[in-house]
């Protein structure tokens, strides 16, 4: 045994509501163990009214940073130290980084989803025409990432109208893409002409991982790109999509890619990114 042994595990972490079907722990873990660190990833139920105490907690604890899922990734903004420009910028923060005293706000959705775009769809964002399903944290870093990208036209697509005319205003005020604002009212329609179609709500997570997107499934176009966020090998929404030809990307790719942000972030160490695919892959097909 060494004569100065070091039982602390460091911690980090995500807060959401809901959380217990969130499959982020299983890439962490096994990236933490490729690496050989002694550190451990918490799935932890926080409830909307009691996210200014988990915060608190965070410090308390002395956590490295944490994750934030829905509903928390806009809400959090209020008790960080500092935010990181493209984070504030999208007005939503996925992950935070402890900084000796500070608790900095990241955000590695939209970098996740544009590697995976990228990297596993091959579909450059330059010139093509995306409509985006939703306008929460997800949407925002989304649609940021695909301007700063160069994407010629982006449709926000969204129940409520205050929502998603904020986030058209920010993208046309701060990016140089042109954006637009559609009230989703009744089943909608995909514009002709859309070569990227992402839905960016949690229709598809727990508890609603059975439903499917009100949408006109027979405008998707053949070879349209048809994506999800949601954090499975496919949803309902994909499975559909496939049936008029779609090219589908499921969210496992933009997942693991953004979880490789925050574990350099976190750690310092590059992401054994394959050796994380690869558990979350086995999780989903055990």
């Amino acid at each position: 045994m060494s004569s100065n042994p070091n039982y602390k595990e460091e911690l980090v972490g995500v807060f959401g509501h809901p959380v217990a079907e969130n499959p982020t722990v299983v890439m962490q873990e096994a990236g933490f163990r490729a690496l050989n660190l002694n550190w451990r990833y918490l799935t932890i139920e926080v409830y909307p009214q009691d996210l200014a105490a988990a915060m608190q907690g965070l410090r308390a604890l002395n956590m490295r940073g944490i994750n934030l899922t829905i509903p928390h990734k806009v809400a959090v903004l209020q008790y960080l130290d500092e935010v990181r420009p493209d984070a504030a910028l999208m007005g939503a923060v996925n992950t935070v980084v402890r900084v000796g005293e500070k608790l900095v706000g990241e955000n590695t959705d939209g970098k996740g989803f544009m590697r995976s775009l990228t990297g596993d769809a091959k579909v450059e964002a330059r010139g093509k025409r995306v409509a985006i399903l939703g306008a929460g944290g997800a949407a925002r870093s989304i649609s940021v990432e695909l301007a700063l990208a160069g994407a010629g036209r982006i449709t926000i697509v969204n129940r409520g109208e205050e929502r998603g005319r904020s986030l058209v205003d920010l993208l046309n005020a701060k990016t140089g893409v042109k954006a637009d604002f559609v009230r989703w009212q009744g089943t909608w329609s995909v514009p002709d002409g859309t070569d990227i179609l992402i839905n960016a709500t949690s229709i598809g997570l727990p508890p609603k991982a059975a439903e499917k997107l009100d949408i006109e499934y027979e405008t998707i176009a053949p070879g349209m790109v048809v994506c999800d966020v949601i954090p499975a090998p496919t949803t309902p929404f994909l499975e559909e999509a496939k049936e008029y030809e779609a090219k589908t990307l499921d969210g496992l790719g933009m997942l693991v890619y953004q979880g490789a942000i925050a574990f350099k972030l976190w750690t310092g160490r590059d992401a054994p990114v394959e050796a994380m695919h690869q558990a979350l892959a086995k999780a989903f097909n055990p």
